[in-house]
């Protein structure tokens, strides 16, 4: 622990010194740059290093910059065309802008000045205006129905992390995700009638549920005729399993059974956490005794990219996403295929009842933007929701609540902009930036007289 929480915050700490590094060759007070000329260079440098950040080392993109005009709602829809890393340069200069340029036309004389102090206040405050009234717009758009309507119910459990994990109470927190599965949001017993899939969270049974016939049953006898069960689980693959020459892995999965508590379908996560379910260096660093904060020797085993769909008769293509995997813009669609919505199990109880499963969340919410997509999230304590295309939360549970959520599988949309495109609109958007730049250098070395370059 005490590894994970300095060393890999100092870590990406060195991504935003670099950025300051690299942006103060405009800021230094003997090269007297124009205040819009240092914004731009700041900007640039910020959102580049939030994108390496995001991609380094299998990245941490958690709370990039962008994030500042992705609330309130009618804001978040600009992701659907610029993405996250796109909205990281808007965001520096939009908020860096008023206080650079308003210093700089209060240092200057005359009426001309005067007249321009306005303009550091009025410009920001157009372009976020321009962004909240074109995601109206989005907002009131006609959204499509899904066709056929499927109902879904989530099962929050709300388990304490440090029970989770004890021998002892593997039985009772199973039997727990059981009788939740069979009572509605309203806490009364409906047997799961007229539900076509049920939803538990990340890790929801705390053992290996392939090998244990027991549980299997007992998923089987709980679903009714024609439902699905979707549930965090270990799955574990020992040598004599693997192929020739493989070695024992352990996964941590998102597994589908069926009618008859049959696995049908099985998604293993690909995106590890660092220090959480994998060491860098890990043999290395567990030869001199330290481990990962989920304690398993070797790590957890990554799965096979590109990321599947979960395909089962009945349902629409799923696209699974196990805990953090939904904080990574344009990876959540991999292969060729674009599934009607997202489900993301997660575990968000060792963050405790601070700002990490709320930013969590909200995180996933603008995903479901990015890509035109639903997402239906089961998390262990919260927050738990059905989130439709446009990032509106359409029943969710709070955090450390024990419930369940029941509601429609909502429509998909037509992929926008960044689902499309991805991040070569963040790249557009950087080299319209750096020609801006260059173009502000050389009025600044014209006025200046300094030579052109």
């Amino acid at each position: 622990m005490p590894f994970a929480v300095t060393l890999m915050p100092a870590g990406l700490a060195l991504f935003w010194a670099a950025a300051a590094a690299a942006a103060s060759f405009a800021w230094r007070p003997g090269l007297q740059r124009p205040g819009l000329q240092r914004v731009v260079a700041l900007a640039i440098a910020l959102s580049a290093a939030e994108w390496l950040r995001g991609h380094v080392l299998s990245g941490f993109p958690w709370n990039v910059l962008g994030y500042a005009l992705t609330w309130p709602l009618p804001l978040m829809q600009s992701a659907s065309v610029f993405g996250i890393y796109g909205l990281t340069l808007l965001t520096v200069i939009i908020f860096a802008a008023p206080g650079v340029l308003l210093s700089e036309a209060l240092e200057q004389s005359g009426a001309a000045p005067a007249r321009r102090r306005w303009i550091p206040i009025v410009a920001p405050l157009g372009m976020i205006g321009l962004l909240f009234g074109s995601g109206l717009i989005r907002l009131a758009g006609i959204d499509p129905v899904a066709s056929p309507s499927r109902r879904v119910r989530i099962v929050q459990p709300s388990v304490p992390q440090r029970e989770k994990w004890l021998p002892q109470n593997q039985e009772r927190i199973f039997r727990q995700h059981l009788e939740l599965s069979l009572r509605n949001a309203l806490g009364k017993v409906d047997g799961a009638q007229g539900v076509s899939l049920i939803l538990w969270p990340e890790a929801a049974m705390p053992f290996l549920p392939l090998r244990s016939p027991a549980a299997l049953e007992a998923i089987g006898q709980m679903l009714p005729k024609g439902a699905y069960l979707a549930s965090g689980a270990l799955r574990l693959v020992d040598a004599v399993e693997a192929e020739p020459g493989g070695h024992r892995d352990i996964f941590n999965s998102l597994m589908m059974f069926g009618e008859t508590g049959e696995l049908v379908a099985n998604y293993d996560k690909i995106h590890l956490v660092p220090f959480g379910e994998y060491l860098p260096l890990q043999s290395t660093l567990e030869f001199i005794g330290l481990e990962q904060l989920s304690r398993l020797r070797g790590g957890f085993a990554s799965g096979v990219r590109p990321r599947p769909l979960l395909t089962v008769p009945g349902l629409p293509e799923l696209g699974p996403l196990i805990c953090y995997e939904a904080i990574f813009p344009a990876t959540l669609v991999q292969g060729r295929e674009r599934p009607a919505a997202f489900i993301n199990v997660t575990n968000d109880g060792w963050f405790g009842n601070t700002t990490g499963p709320r930013q969590h969340f909200h995180q996933t919410r603008v995903r479901a933007v990015e890509e035109g997509l639903p997402i239906l999230r089961a998390a262990n304590n919260g927050i738990s929701a059905i989130i439709d295309a446009k990032g509106r939360v359409l029943a969710r549970a709070d955090l450390n609540e024990v419930a369940t959520i029941d509601g429609e599988i909502p429509a998909a949309l037509a992929p926008p902009p960044y689902a499309r495109f991805g991040d070569a609109i963040f790249v557009f958007l950087m080299g319209a930036a750096l020609l801006l730049l260059a173009y502000l250098d050389q009025i600044h070395r014209r006025v200046a007289g300094l030579p052109q370059s």
